[in-house]
């Protein structure tokens, strides 16, 4: 298996991909139970819903799925949320909190699928968004996710469709979070939050470097806006989703738009 895919485009701001991929080596689905090969938290049809919307743009995707690492956590396995239910660098459950191994997996094989998996997209992405910056003096990564909205293992009560995060304010420069900010909550029939239960995961806080002309900002999107339920088999809603997307492309093109007046302050 491939472990990420990467599409090279000519201007600033680059898609991270981290949760869309649902590839499972076979070493991998033979430690899983029937829970955990359901895949149920997977960022269903994220990298469709935002294919074509934006000329230029650059992704990097995972191909493999976050219950083989999450390639949006520390490899370190520090949690991003101390002291909140959360699932770690490989889950030992899904989001519900319900056991997803046969067998788990012990810290060789955490490590092995680091080497395998996670430091191969990083790699990637740092290349990418090195290359971007310097062509153009400046990137952009906006890190593309999706989540049930409701999941009472992980937060209260109805989750907002727009989740903005940029690990308050650090990780991108104030227009960046405005203008994503206004956007949403200008959308109409949509609900929005920044840095609110999702402030950004390990990418956009280890990328978010503003002062070296490298900005990111994470978008987690409530299931809800694009598919017809959040459950299996978790069916891409065309109506809902082209509803969505003329609000993601308009803040792509505006994020793209602004890079030469970002450069200028980096």
């Amino acid at each position: 298996m491939t472990p990420v895919e990467i599409i090279r485009g000519d201007g600033p701001v680059v898609l991270g991909l981290p949760h869309t991929g649902t590839g499972l080596p076979d070493d991998v689905i033979a430690r899983l139970n029937a829970r955990g090969r359901g895949l149920d938290d997977t960022d269903w049809h994220v990298h469709r819903l935002y294919d074509g919307l934006l000329s230029g743009a650059t992704t990097v995707r995972a191909t493999f799925h976050r219950y083989v690492i999450d390639a949006n956590r520390d490899p370190s396995g520090a949690s991003l949320y101390p002291g909140q239910n959360t699932t770690g660098l490989v889950p030992l459950t899904d989001f519900d909190g319900h056991d997803i191994w046969e067998t788990p997996p012990d810290s060789a094989e955490i490590e092995d699928r680091r080497q395998r998996f996670h430091a191969p997209y990083h790699a990637a992405l740092h290349a990418e968004l090195t290359r971007v910056r310097e062509r153009h003096g400046i990137a952009i990564l906006y890190d593309c996710h999706s989540i049930r909205s409701e999941i009472p293992f992980l937060f209260d009560g109805v989750l907002p469709d727009f989740n903005i995060g940029t690990n308050m304010g650090t990780t991108c420069d104030p227009r960046i979070e405005a203008v994503t900010r206004d956007i949403c909550s200008a959308a109409t029939g949509y609900t929005s939050t920044v840095n609110g239960r999702f402030k950004g995961g390990w990418t956009t806080r280890q990328y978010g470097r503003p002062d070296d002309g490298l900005h990111a900002i994470q978008m987690e999107l409530a299931q809800s806006t694009y598919l017809t339920q959040e459950t299996a088999p978790w069916t891409y809603d065309e109506a809902k989703a082209g509803r969505l997307q003329s609000h993601l492309r308009t803040i792509l093109t505006t994020l793209a738009e602004m890079a030469p007046e970002l450069k200028g302050a980096s």
